[in-house]
């Protein structure tokens, strides 16, 4: 009898456990069996770790052998342990050297048949939880190297197949420590949108200002060919560029949901995600069996842009009210909870009528009365009331569409955000758009003046409580972008203009 463990990981939401694998080899008839609460593909790893073993040149044990994938009640998916499984069994059978650090060391992977070894999900946040559990030497797939090795104080072994890694562990020949070169990871990409590009337009590239400097929220609004989409689209080129800490947690979601690769290892630009109105809801919020993040939790640190947002289906649009107001989103499934990231900026983009040109100044509305009110009501009260700055979008002339004057770059924009935001930060220690109520009342006080315009403006509109604090947040965001201590009555008519009155959100 032969017994050895060997340390591996799983992803379970966007965190990491380590995952022992415990090796028994004993006598009694030839087979392997695999305990543990393993899925589908760790079932399928019996296959593909013998064969990977025999074709890696190496005695596969004609002996009963069981592996206990440890803890045995978290559910391990994926092929990821069959690396861990392979060196296990090898060690047991003694075919290892048995001086090796096999305690201060993880091993993850997939195998082929022909032992080669094949990249897996959810590296960073694998590398973080070794790091946390001071494991130091990690043995992963090559093509997983270059992220790994974001992760300090941690020695990056990339294995390219397993018969490189047995010798390794012999001392036959080693396999070097990855280092990883900054100089080959392209770290931004250049954009074809920019405000310069977009003509007109002056007062909602305003409104766009302050949904930046804040991180508030916004929805367009006006008739088709007005500009809304490119002006969204050209949004995240005024955002502040993401910090060394909002690269790794952004990076780490992309990580867990398979969509980092060699070349890049990293998200270095605030993330745009942009789903199809024809998109589900588990897809928007995340979840399935085992959940994964959605769109929202992709959209972390970032811009969600829906367009055309009520033709979105109605159980889409509610299940965004709770990331909205949370910046999270909760997925319960029968294994558990989990808690996935949601803090992003939302913009929307909409017609006024089905048609598209109520009050248009060029074409007349054909539709019917009816018909405007059933399509305002696919967007509910209480999603609305959740959007902070409500902005129409008129059709441009023609003298502004051909006008020659280059306009603002966006570069130009991003300058006064990083302004704004540095002054709410060395303030609050957070953005506007995330000040509690408690807050809102220490921090964006009001003059006489600023009050009674207010009082006035509370009656006429129909706010709800929550449209009265988020008419102070943007008058509070409107008042740094001027770099003023003080609220004043300007920022507050302002901050006023973005609010819909409350018959328009029938």
């Amino acid at each position: 009898m032969a017994f050895s463990k060997i340390n591996s990981a799983t992803v379970v939401g966007l965190n990491a456990i380590l995952v022992e694998s415990e090796v028994d080899v004993k006598k009694g008839l030839p087979g392997l069996v695999i305990v543990g609460l393993g899925d589908k593909a760790v079932e399928e790893s019996r296959e593909r770790v013998k064969s990977a073993i025999v074709n890696s040149k190496q005695k596969f044990p004609r002996n009963k052998i069981v592996i206990n994938l440890a803890p045995a009640d978290v559910k391990k998916e994926g092929p990821a342990f069959d690396l861990a499984i392979a060196i296990g069994i090898l060690k047991a059978d003694r075919q290892l050297e048995k001086n090796f650090d096999f305690e201060n060391s993880l091993f993850l992977g997939e195998l082929s048949l022909d032992g080669r070894a094949r990249p897996v999900r959810g590296i960073l946040s694998i590398m973080l939880e070794a790091r946390r559990n001071k494991i130091e030497n990690i043995f992963i797939p090559i093509d997983n190297a270059s992220e790994a090795s974001l992760i300090k104080n941690l020695n990056i072994y990339p294995v390219s197949n397993l018969r490189d890694l047995v010798d390794h562990i012999n001392g036959v020949k080693s396999i070097e420590k990855y280092t990883y070169d900054k100089k080959t990871v392209e770290k931004s990409v250049i954009s074809e949108s920019d405000f310069a590009y977009v003509s007109g337009q002056e007062q909602v590239k305003r409104a766009l200002e302050i949904a930046a400097s804040g991180g508030h929220n916004i929805l367009m609004s006006g008739p088709p060919g007005s500009g809304k989409s490119m002006l969204a689209k050209a949004f995240a080129t005024i955002l502040p560029k993401l910090t060394d800490k909002e690269i790794l947690e952004v990076s780490r979601i992309y990580s867990v949901s398979g969509l980092l690769s060699k070349a890049k290892p990293l998200i270095y630009n605030r993330p745009v995600r942009n789903p199809h109105h024809t998109t589900s809801s588990v897809a928007i919020v995340g979840g399935g069996t085992h959940p994964k993040p959605g769109e929202i939790t992709l959209a972390h640190r970032g811009v969600l842009f829906f367009d055309e947002l009520p033709e979105y289906r109605r159980d889409v649009l509610e299940a965004l009210r709770q990331p909205l107001e949370d910046k999270k989103i909760t997925v319960s499934r029968a294994q558990g909870t989990l808690v996935f990231p949601a803090n992003f900026i939302f913009i929307g983009a909409c017609n006024p009528c089905p048609c598209g040109y109520l009050n248009d100044s060029k074409k007349n509305c054909i539709c019917s009365p009816f018909q405007i009110i059933r399509y305002r009501k696919k967007l509910s009260g209480p999603l609305l009331d959740r959007i902070d700055i409500h902005i129409e979008v008129p059709r441009l002339s023609f003298e502004k569409l051909t006008k020659e004057a280059v306009a603002e770059s966006s570069e130009s924009i991003r300058n006064r955000v990083e302004k704004s935001r540095l002054i709410q930060l060395n303030r609050q220690d957070k953005i506007n758009s995330d000040l509690s109520s408690q807050a809102i009342k220490k921090y964006c006080l009001l003059d006489g003046q600023s009050k009674n315009i207010l009082k006035n403006a509370i009656d006429q509109l129909g706010l709800s409580a929550r449209g009265y604090f988020k008419i102070l947040k943007i008058a509070r965001t409107i008042a740094d972008l001027e770099n003023s201590q003080q609220i004043n009555s300007q920022h507050l008519t302002e901050a006023l203009q973005y609010r819909p009155k409350m018959e328009e959100n029938l």
